[in-house]
């Protein structure tokens, strides 16, 4: 049985809506359903870790709701607007005002340097002054004295914290995260957890995280677990 949409802190905005989401492949074996019958909804500011073993589906969800693929049926509503209906450019364009990605392995540019990186999303969505706010993007997560190099010259850490920059660098309303500290060492990982958190207190970003990490899910104000393509809510103690 799926979980039913619960206006989760009262009358605050939810800017994730997912109403009876579902998402089937088909392959050599048949039809195979990855996402069954979700529904869920976050509130403004608020922390979401969705837990699961590999295969449950939490990252093909996660992917759902950033707009990046479309449900088999069902809907997504994204700041009220429905992001379903739209077309792969539209969704592209209105994830780069919007939302802010962290990934598993990073997705620098190696050819541009980290305050390049940073700039990126900036240019592309027409943000004035640029370079300054990339600048000091960096400094807040400790790396504007290694602006100039390329993520080749970096550690792991410095590189998550670049895309962590990158990601926060547009203010994004939501922030989604697969597996953000999975490739890090214990120091490292911790490093980029605080300041995942702390930027999103400061800045009132909703946040969705994919984690394997029970430590990390319980920093998160609600945890979600996904099994089989169906999620359900635990009391997070």
């Amino acid at each position: 049985m799926s979980t039913s949409p619960v206006a989760h802190g009262g009358k605050r905005p939810r800017p994730i809506v997912a109403e009876h989401v579902c998402k089937t492949v088909v392959g050599p074996a048949g039809a195979l359903t990855i996402v069954d019958d979700i529904n869920f909804e976050v509130a403004a500011g608020d922390s979401v870790a969705i837990l699961g073993v590999s295969g449950s589906g939490k990252s093909t969800l996660l992917g759902l709701l950033a707009g990046l693929d479309v449900p088999t049926s069902g809907r997504i509503l994204i700041d009220d607007r429905e992001i379903t209906g739209l077309g792969e450019d539209e969704r592209a364009r209105w994830r780069a005002r919007r939302v802010g990605f962290v990934f598993q392995a990073f997705h620098l540019v190696p050819s541009l340097t980290a305050l390049e990186n940073v700039m990126l999303p900036l240019e592309m969505t027409g943000v004035a002054a640029a370079r300054n706010l990339a600048l000091d993007t960096l400094s807040r997560v400790g790396l504007a004295a290694r602006a100039a190099h390329y993520p080749r010259h970096l550690s792991g850490g410095e590189q998550q914290r670049v895309a962590l920059a990158r990601a926060f660098a547009i203010r994004p309303t939501i922030l989604f995260a697969d597996e953000p500290t999975g490739n890090l060492d214990a120091a490292s990982a911790a490093q980029v957890a605080a300041l995942m958190f702390e930027l999103n207190r400061e800045a009132g970003t909703t946040l969705v995280l994919v984690t394997h990490d029970e430590r990390l899910a319980q920093r998160c104000q609600r945890i979600m677990e996904m099994s089989g393509g169906r999620m359900t809510e635990r009391t997070n103690s």
